[in-house]
């Protein structure tokens, strides 16, 4: 039989609930995984990837060869392939696609990165076969050769029956030899395809070097920053050891109107960063008191004294540098600002130390004019963005707390005057849980962590739907005859936003806060940053 993908299997598709959770008894006398696959003509490369940890049976002595595979089996073997994690996320987006489904986390994980969709926006439709066009659609998408308009109509005999939403993605594989058409030059595109011709398939993949190679290799260094907000140092440093954060940035300093700054250093946390071999920024605030910091910053003395004192801190306990936090800064005070970071900066650099500096989205108003960011993006060595509080505690309208296009202005803006390499891009771990009117204005709004959010999801029985123009997902609510609408922040939302500082090329990442996240969101995160840095 020759090893093609041409040939599909034509039995009868069955739900193979657990196929991907059976895995062969191991026996001295047992040559083989699978006792059916001596005859295939893909039994190298099922052996391969069952080694690989990539496939596994359908029984602990079967792996059915001939049978059709399920959308549920070929999606989760792709994301093995690509080393991905399944995602325990409290959102699904899919009516068929239950928690406790052994598939769940791996379509979560596809879906999260935009490599699958369902047959609709309700279903996905987990224990239908998968058809050689969506496997090959699946498949572009994963190696990010999906984008294009090149046709394969007259590379088949029945080339005239692949679906538009396929054309190109067959075209891609095709090109890059990973499928081809049959004996009588056909494609069969709508044809279910076994799963011993996604062995080879798969391990087609495995096959080219560079692919391999790239799978292989560790992802590329960002900076990940975890501020720390309303924890204990043990409840934080538990946090971050389940996370990717490599720059801890806990709430230390506060400068005054005279510029005296007050101390609240905890040796402790820098002794086990420094075992653990995480930076610390400390952060530096001004409480958001606009007269206090205009008397500091008005005065070359005061300002002299805020950055002698800052400077003289960050070397006593051998930090790596600080996280400047001025927020609220009156317009009146921009020249006095800069001049301030560049006396910092100065300090510091001196020691060999960081300097960052945390800007709002520039939205032509007060709250951010104070902010030369060209200026100040000269003298520091990053400008962190704040990529949050689209609507806010005040605002009139209720809406999200950082959709997808609200983030991308703020960056495509920053970058006109900072280089993409001093950007971080800092997004929220926490919510707002919008109280209605009638009219559908804010009544008003609360601050909530991603596991109250959550928790108000399951309690009401909420039903996200994914809003593609915002990259998040919608629900509303009633309680009390009063409507309440979240605009969930979680871990797609986060992986569209995480994706755009990969895009841009910035310096990396800021989360506020550290604690405000749910378990599954450093899974998500460590997808992304795994998959993203691939450049197939």
């Amino acid at each position: 039989m020759k090893r093609t993908l041409g040939r599909v299997g034509r039995g009868t598709v069955t739900a193979l609930c657990a196929a991907s959770l059976f895995m062969p008894r191991a026996s001295a006398a047992q040559a083989l995984p699978f006792e059916d696959i001596s005859n295939s003509y893909a039994r190298n490369e099922i052996i391969d990837l069952y080694n690989q940890k990539i496939l596994t049976g359908t029984s602990t002595t079967r792996f059915s060869p001939s049978k059709s595979m399920t959308r549920a089996e070929f999606l989760t073997s792709l994301d093995r392939l690509l080393k991905l994690e399944p995602v325990a996320s409290p959102i699904s987006p899919y009516a068929d696609v239950p928690q406790n489904a052994w598939y769940y986390g791996w379509i979560q994980a596809a879906v999260q990165l935009e490599l699958a969709s369902g047959v609709s926006a309700k279903f996905f439709a987990p224990a239908k076969a998968v058809t050689r066009q969506e496997a090959a659609v699946w498949l572009a998408k994963a190696l990010k050769k999906a984008a294009g308009t090149a046709s394969v109509s007259t590379a088949f005999e029945d080339g005239r029956d692949i679906a538009a939403w396929a054309s190109s993605a067959v075209a891609a594989v095709y090109r890059l030899g990973l499928m081809k058409g049959d004996e009588t030059g056909n494609f069969r595109p709508s044809d279910p395809i076994t799963r011993q011709e996604a062995a080879v398939l798969l391990d087609r993949v495995l096959q080219h070097k560079g692919w391999a190679a790239e799978l292989a290799a560790r992802p590329k260094e960002r900076i990940v920053i975890g501020w720390k907000y309303g924890q204990t140092t043990v409840q934080y440093e538990n946090n971050i050891l389940k996370s990717n954060v490599n720059t801890l940035s806990p709430r230390w300093y506060f400068v005054g109107s005279t510029g005296a700054v007050t101390d609240s250093t905890d040796t402790g946390l820098i002794t086990w960063a420094k075992k653990k071999g995480t930076n610390i920024w400390a952060m530096v605030g001004n409480r958001s008191d606009q007269a206090a910091t205009h008397r500091m910053l008005s005065s070359a003395a005061t300002r002299n004294t805020a950055v002698n004192g800052l400077a003289a801190m960050a070397k006593k306990y051998g930090l790596d540098g600080l996280n400047l936090d001025f927020e609220n800064v009156a317009p009146q005070d921009r020249t006095a600002l800069t001049t301030f970071v560049t006396l910092l900066a100065e300090k510091l650099h001196a020691n060999q130390q960081i300097l960052s500096v945390d800007v709002s989205p520039d939205l032509d108003t007060d709250w951010t004019e104070a902010f030369d960011y060209g200026a100040l993006g000269l003298q520091a060595d990053y400008m962190v963005l704040m990529g949050y509080d689209e609507h806010y505690s005040g605002s009139a309208v209720p809406g999200p707390n950082a959709s997808l296009p609200y983030v991308q202005k703020a960056v495509n803006k920053i970058l006109q005057v900072v280089p993409s390499e001093k950007v971080i891009l800092a997004l929220p771990f926490y919510n707002r849980d919008w109280t209605l009117q009638q009219t559908g204005a804010a009544l008003s709004s609360e601050f909530i962590s991603f596991t109250e959010q959550n928790q108000r999801m399951q309690r009401y029985s909420m039903k996200p739907v994914w809003d593609a123009s915002l990259g998040q997902y919608v629900a509303s609510y009633t309680t009390q005859s009063i409507k309440h609408t979240i605009w969930l922040e979680e871990g797609r939302s986060l992986i569209a936003k995480y994706h755009l500082a990969v895009k841009q090329n910035l310096a990396g990442v800021a989360y506020w806060y550290i604690g405000g996240e749910s378990a599954d969101i450093w899974t998500s995160l460590g997808n992304a940053e795994k998959y993203y840095d691939y450049s197939f």
